[in-house]
């Protein structure tokens, strides 16, 4: 039976200006971009990633609404059959062959928060 090995958890943090977060991050606390666009940006420095995701600000679309996490991993389809099989997740959740090159699915606890399970394809 395969098995799902996750590789690491990185948090998504609401940014209300990706391009000026950035910067902080790398001025105040001497991390790297690794990526960005207007939207959404991942810093890191030894070993540790944050990804900053541009929020609005509106009670639609709030900038300290639930927190996001990405916990990436080896291979997301047996862990998406597993909380399928729970009743955790929707069938129609497992996003394949993303843009962004990703197999993925999210949810959301019970407080709100978002937890993707990201495989990155090669």
């Amino acid at each position: 039976m395969e098995k799902t090995n996750i590789l690491g958890v990185v948090p998504v943090i609401p940014s209300a200006d990706i391009k000026r977060d950035v910067s902080w991050f790398r001025d105040n606390l001497g991390f790297i971009e690794n990526f960005s666009d207007d939207m959404y940006a991942g810093v890191s420095r030894d070993g540790i990633y944050i990804h900053l995701q541009w929020h609005a600000g509106t009670e639609a679309d709030p900038l300290n609404g639930g927190s996001v996490i990405k916990v990436f991993v080896d291979k997301v389809e047996p862990l998406f059959q597993e909380l399928l099989g729970r009743g955790s997740v929707d069938e129609s959740r497992l996003l394949k062959n993303t843009p962004w090159n990703t197999h993925e699915f999210g949810l959301y606890d019970l407080n709100k928060n978002a937890i993707f399970f990201v495989e990155v394809l090669s």
